[in-house]
């Protein structure tokens, strides 16, 4: 499903004529640090890009991949899960910006950013901290309840009979410390790895009928995790009509079928096969050299 069909940055004219602008006085105050996204592509002459169901921004580090993918996001008003990199300058920056849509963007559409997803990591493991500090408490107070002492003998007011309710109760139900923590303690959320909490956030923001821009989502994913969350993209864009930007040097996300590729590195910015890139050749070459050592292995095993 194509909702963004085009989208044209600033160019280096567009740029020209802001810092040119005599009436525009922000641009003579000596207050600023920097202009950014400003300059970033000046003399890179971006084209106008054009989208399909899967468009991949790759690039080295510092090419402004994510960048474009934080205009996009300002400029078509998409939901966002955390703050980004911006400045003065950057409101200014996306009104000289322009798209084309091929139909309305859905409300749901957001941009998922590797911060967004470290955040909700980060968030599952203070939940995680707080369930592990109640499970201490509850051991000490199932001890204490188990104890000889622990029912009163005499009922001197409400609070000693409930007391004695909570422990004659636990000791008719004859239950275990293993028992009593699990029908007083939610479970706990991370019983798997931050690898699979990342991709299981990928999975749950991500509803049928949407744009979704993905900034780098291999962060904190295995090769194995990668994998599942291309078929992911794939499904989604097959049976679920979403429509995916992805920025990534990921030779999996890479090999998303379908998948029209930039190549940021290129000026001006150009449409790439994955295998073309120069991250994947580096992988690409990098196990053929090794090639060796993965047959000598095999051959052991027989």
């Amino acid at each position: 499903m194509i909702y963004l069909q085009c989208f044209q940055m600033p160019t280096r004219d567009d740029e020209e004529n802001y810092f040119g602008d005599p009436y525009n006085f922000k641009v003579k105050r000596t207050c600023y640090t920097t202009k950014y996204p400003f300059h970033l592509f000046r003399y890179r002459e971006l084209p106008a890009f054009y989208f399909s169901d899967i468009t991949i921004f790759c690039g080295n580090n510092g090419s402004g991949k994510s960048s474009i993918l934080n205009v996009i996001a300002e400029k078509l008003a998409l939901e966002r899960n955390a703050p980004f990199n911006r400045s003065d300058f950057f409101e200014d920056y996306v009104k000289l910006c322009d798209y084309q849509l091929d139909r309305a963007v859905p409300k749901e559409s957001k941009i998922i950013t590797s911060d967004g997803v470290f955040e909700k990591v980060l968030d599952i493991r203070r939940i995680n901290d707080g369930i592990d500090s109640r499970r201490s408490a509850l051991i000490d107070e199932y001890i204490e309840e188990n104890s000889p002492s622990a029912a009163p003998n005499r009922l001197q007011g409400l609070d000693d009979y409930d007391r004695w309710k909570r422990v004659n109760d636990m000791r008719n139900k004859n239950r275990s410390q293993s028992r009593f923590l699990k029908e007083n303690l939610m479970r706990n959320i991370q019983e798997r790895s931050n690898g699979e909490s990342a991709l299981a956030y990928f999975v749950d923001s991500i509803q049928e009928n949407a744009l979704y821009l993905l900034d780098e989502p291999e962060n904190s994913l295995s090769p194995q995790n990668q994998l599942q969350l291309k078929y992911f993209i794939e499904d989604s864009v097959r049976n679920f009509g979403c429509q995916f930007v992805i920025s990534t040097h990921s030779p999996f996300l890479l090999s998303l079928k379908g998948a029209r590729i930039y190549n940021i590195d290129e000026t001006p910015p150009a449409e790439r096969e994955w295998t073309e890139l120069e991250c994947v050749k580096v992988y690409h070459d990098f196990f053929v050299e090794q090639s060796h050592k993965f047959n000598r292995k095999s051959s052991s095993r027989r």
